[in-house]
């Protein structure tokens, strides 16, 4: 018997460029406090036009409070079809009703695998390095402040290098 050579499946990479008006990407990151207190921001980035579309910041981030940000930068039909993220503990079984809730499909990272979220790495990187590595911290509401106004700069003025500076 012959065996049949199938041509190879696409790969990440081309799944990302075929489907990017379609993707968004999410994840949380660290901050720490003057106080040495940890607050979790959480970010979603559209792919196509690398827009900010959500940042939030919490103390105690929980499923449930994930889902009900996922919730909020989505409203009526500006889901994306597909929302990538890792596969962080913090993302439960509520997070993951809510995105099938919303016909978005859930797109788990491999595991320790980061660069498959790399817009979402990226950006978090770019928010460090412009922005929180410049300023002292001092509770939440300071830095829900501080990154609602670099999320201003970032959609609006900022330059993007990989959209040909558009």
């Amino acid at each position: 018997m012959v065996k049949r050579r199938w041509p190879p499946s696409p790969g990440w990479r081309t799944f990302l460029r075929n489907h990017a008006p379609d993707i968004a990407a999410m994840d949380l990151f660290v901050v720490p406090t003057i106080g040495f207190d940890l607050l979790y921001a959480f970010v979603i980035v559209r792919l196509d036009r690398r827009d900010l579309v959500w940042i939030n910041v919490t103390a105690n981030p929980t499923a449930e409070w994930v889902a009900h940000q996922i919730t909020e930068a989505f409203p009526w039909d500006e889901a994306p079809h597909y929302l990538i993220r890792d596969r962080d503990q913090i993302y439960g079984s509520v997070v993951t009703r809510r995105l099938r809730a919303m016909g978005i499909r859930d797109k788990p990272t491999a595991p320790a695998s980061p660069w498959q979220n790399s817009f979402a790495e990226r950006l978090i990187g770019s928010i460090r390095r412009e922005c929180v590595d410049h300023i002292i911290v001092l509770g939440e509401a300071h830095l829900r402040r501080i990154l609602r106004s670099y999320a201003e700069y970032y959609n609006r003025v900022r330059t993007h290098r990989s959209l040909d500076k558009d």
